[in-house]
């Protein structure tokens, strides 16, 4: 391949900064001869901080601004983080690659270094996502959860201002900025399901660029692209998006089987379909449509059609 410079797009803050330097780094490591140029680009999900997500849309977020400008041609690619992503994407604009995924599961912080479980009604749960809402209220129904928005670090600053008590965040952030030492707890995924391809940076392209594509297979993960294809399958099939109480999670069995996990709650908590399957790698993201298929069955056709209408 001839030399060139690539442009990646990211947003500005420091977590976003990160993934789009792994990017650099891995796509430098496999095509030395390639100069990488990093273009921040702020979304709407960054302007707009006093206002909980599920109440402005998460259409596009984090991404709209940063999609345009890559249609435009103003940047060759974008990294995301993956659960930020809409299930269905701009026209023109497809996923390229997944690096190798990072920490699955939500962890707790909390000021004084207590546990979830020590957390009584007089305690302020800091999060901004009804995922997690609606499971803490489905394991914990006393607590005060209250929405917390910004950046890891503001959010952090924030509850150590007072505005809440403890917080839970995605652990591969905490993880990725150095920030483990404020961990009280990793949360048992039977307890908080992660998000849909929660821990997974994704490179976005636009699909008629051909020239780019050889660089995205050279870094793409496989593996983690099975599994997080699989899990938005399963998200796309229950119409869900990031402000959905919806999650999943894909986990390898052995070499050539996963079992994919997934649930669908009530906004208090009061109803929970959970449901699990195992099958072969192959055959994840058919088998995550049947999963979910399933489950809009048995019950979580009811929840999701309760929330929209907002009756939950």
């Amino acid at each position: 391949m001839n030399q060139r410079t690539i442009k990646i797009g990211t947003r500005g803050s420091e977590l976003a900064l990160w993934q789009a330097n792994e990017v650099q780094t891995f796509l430098k490591k496999a095509f030395p001869e390639v100069e990488i140029e990093i273009v921040v680009i702020k979304t709407k999900g960054d302007i707009i901080l006093d206002v909980a997500l599920s109440k402005i849309g998460d259409k596009g977020l984090f991404t709209k601004e940063i999609e345009q400008a890559l249609l435009a041609g103003e940047i060759d690619l974008a990294v995301h983080s993956l659960k930020d992503m809409p299930t269905e994407l701009p026209e023109g604009l497809s996923l390229g690659g997944v690096l190798p995924r990072g920490e699955v599961r939500d962890v707790f912080l909390s000021r004084d270094g207590r546990k979830l479980a020590a957390f009584t009604g007089n305690d302020k749960v800091g999060t901004s996502s009804l995922r997690r809402k609606s499971q803490l209220l489905n394991h914990f129904p006393y607590l005060d959860i209250v929405d917390i928005r910004g950046n890891v670090n503001s959010r952090i600053q924030k509850m150590q201002e007072g505005h809440c008590d403890g917080l839970i965040m995605a652990g591969a952030g905490i993880q990725r900025l150095g920030l483990e030492h404020l961990v009280s707890e990793y949360l048992d995924p039977t307890v908080i399901m992660p998000a849909v391809s929660q821990g997974a940076i994704t490179i976005e392209v636009r699909e008629d660029d051909e020239d780019i594509l050889p660089y995205i297979d050279g870094i793409n993960d496989d593996l983690t692209w099975t599994m997080v294809m699989a899990e938005r399958a399963f998200l796309r099939t229950m119409e869900g998006g990031c402000q959905v109480p919806v999650a999943c999670r894909t986990l390898l069995v052995d070499e050539q089987r996963l079992k994919i996990s997934a649930l669908v709650a009530a906004l208090d908590g009061s109803k929970m379909v959970r449901e699990t399957i195992e099958c072969d790698l192959e055959e994840a993201s058919e088998k995550a449509i049947e999963l979910a298929l399933r489950m809009l069955e048995a019950g979580a056709a009811d929840i999701l059609k309760s929330i929209r209408h907002g009756d939950s």
